[in-house]
């Protein structure tokens, strides 16, 4: 097998690929709305630029039809798609344009005026001469798209980087750094994109098909992982969502319980916290004041957010950061994050041994105990329980069952 026909393959199976995961996408039910619409397109759009090239590389639409040529050019289209995915998923849609408005008809011009060109030129050259001219005028058609693409890729850049724009709900769903890592990744390929076109015009537009074959291979394993993410990605904003929406409503009932176990919560938190390391007259005061501390955090549960600091705290109460620090550190023997952390343990258990969560992710129940990343939720959670979360998880259920 040769080089080419590897690659050939390769178009054929990564088209096939695409355009099952398109269908996978647009029967998710994560409910992202025209995000996943866009993201859906953007997929579709490579998958056929793919199977194009594929085709044509095995010369199954030239002279075989009443037109001798066609390319639709799908490149035009999937920058686009990407950037309608950006602006929808982080809701920028009300403070942007819509771009397909202007691009659609461009997409439409571009298939209008080669259809043109061919007809006008198809009976006044030879062969020879005619795929020649036809490859010039393609190359100036997808110079012409690169320009476009890259403008949008750094303007879709600067927009997702501008974050007072980015609504602060969204981002407590959704940090993006999956979105961050693809605008990294896909510089490589717009690399390797002029690298191909620059060594097409240098070669006169002939031979050059070998300097399409990394830029092909990248871009179908690029979009196939940002299609891999964003449906992972959507449907862990969809889980957060439905664990928040409960824990919100749990809190709401739990505080009623709380008024009336305030007295008993109380007894518990000072006997389990009995060393002393100051004076037994500050102890006597810095208990008084974690009691007040402690509820707080617990009845707002301040520990579900994951930036939450000392210098947040000191801003709710009346105490200085390095005042809360020496009354926690006294009264719980631990440090502010460690004290956090306990309890967010605690909260990533009692959602982990809940049927109702069972086919959730282990990262929207990490997320939402206030944990900032999956690794950092499992190595705390792992030093609490000596279990993974998806070890306790099993365990609890087994233990469930029988």
């Amino acid at each position: 097998m040769s080089t080419s026909d590897f690659f050939n393959i390769f178009l054929l199976v990564s088209s096939l690929h695409g355009f099952a995961f398109s269908l996978i996408l647009f029967n998710s039910k994560n409910d992202s709305g025209k995000s996943m619409l866009y993201l859906n397109l953007l997929i579709l759009s490579i998958s056929l630029n793919n199977f194009q090239s594929w085709a044509l590389a095995n010369k199954l639409f030239q002279h075989k039809f009443v037109l001798d040529y066609i390319q639709i050019p799908w490149h035009f289209l999937a920058m686009p798609f990407l950037y309608m995915f950006l602006i929808n998923y982080i809701n920028l849609k009300s403070k942007t344009y819509n771009l397909l408005k202007i691009i659609l008809p461009v997409f439409f011009f571009a298939i209008v005026a080669q259809i043109s060109f061919v007809l006008f030129y198809c009976d006044k050259d030879s062969q020879k001469n005619l795929d020649f001219i036809y490859e010039r005028y393609t190359s100036i058609e997808e110079i012409i798209s690169f320009i476009i693409s890259i403008s949008l890729f750094l303007y879709s850049y600067y927009l997702f980087y501008k974050k007072e724009n980015i609504l602060e709900k969204t981002l407590s769903y959704d940090n993006f750094k999956w979105i961050d890592t693809f605008f990294k990744l896909s510089s490589i390929g717009y690399t390797l994109w002029i690298i191909a076109l620059i060594v097409k015009v240098c070669l006169n537009f002939k031979g050059f098909i070998f300097s399409y074959y990394p830029l092909r291979i990248y871009t179908t394993v690029l979009i196939y992982w940002l299609g891999y993410q964003g449906l992972k990605q959507a449907r862990i904003r969809k889980e957060r969502k439905q664990i928040r929406n409960k824990i919100i409503n749990n809190q709401k009932n739990s505080k009623r319980l709380k008024k009336n176990n305030k007295k008993d919560n109380e007894k518990n938190i000072l006997s389990s916290h009995s060393n002393i390391s100051v004076t037994e007259e500050q102890y006597k005061k810095y208990q008084k004041y974690f009691l007040k501390i402690d509820l707080l955090i617990k009845s707002e549960k301040k520990f579900l957010l994951p930036r939450y600091t000392l210098q947040n705290l000191a801003s709710e109460t009346e105490f200085s950061q390095s005042t809360l620090s020496l009354i926690i550190n006294n009264i719980s023997k631990k440090t502010f994050i460690e004290y956090l952390n306990e309890m967010r343990v605690e909260q990533a258990k009692e959602l982990l041994t809940d049927e109702h969560y069972e086919n959730y992710t282990i990262t929207a129940i990490g997320l939402e105990s206030g944990f900032n990343s999956k690794s950092t939720f499992y190595t705390v959670f792992k030093k609490h329980t000596g279990l993974t979360p998806f070890s306790f998880r099993e365990k609890s259920l087994k233990s469930t069952l029988s």
